[in-house]
């Protein structure tokens, strides 16, 4: 009577191709990434600790002066450069939800202290007017 010898299979398994995918995707995403771009402006204190994506960032000066992007904008076309990036942005991100509002995308305001706040609220208009979130960029209090 012949008997066979069992072969035992290993479960073991190599992890080299594991840590090739993993460091695929940390590439892939520091590629994809946004960098905040935020005008080195004294900003108001917060408490909140809330850190949230941005998508488009628009800076305004105690002169008025105004940055969408990191590139200066005249007040007078503040509106139709946002509302062109704005849309940009729509495009890459997708569908809206339900209410048709886009809740990925979000304007940050990035308004040095003493900036009238009838500046901010403008803006914050406009994000309301293109159903994106505004974000209004602050410092932690310390």
């Amino acid at each position: 009577m012949g008997l066979k010898k069992r072969n035992k299979t290993s479960a073991e398994f190599s992890m080299s191709a594991m840590t090739d995918i993993i460091f695929l995707l940390l590439i892939f995403f520091m590629l994809t990434s946004n960098f905040v771009r935020i005008q080195p402006f004294q900003l108001p204190k917060s408490d909140s600790k809330t850190v949230a994506a941005t998508s488009v960032v628009v800076s305004i000066s105690k002169a008025g002066e105004y940055t969408l992007n990191s590139e200066p904008v005249a007040a007078e076309e503040l509106e139709a450069e946002l509302e062109a990036e704005v849309n940009k942005v729509k495009a890459e991100e997708g569908e809206p939800d339900a209410k048709g509002n886009y809740p990925n995308i979000s304007v940050t305001i990035v308004a040095e202290v003493g900036t009238p706040f009838e500046q901010v609220n403008a803006i914050v208009k406009l994000a309301a007017r293109y159903r994106v979130r505004a974000i209004i960029a602050t410092e932690p209090r310390s």
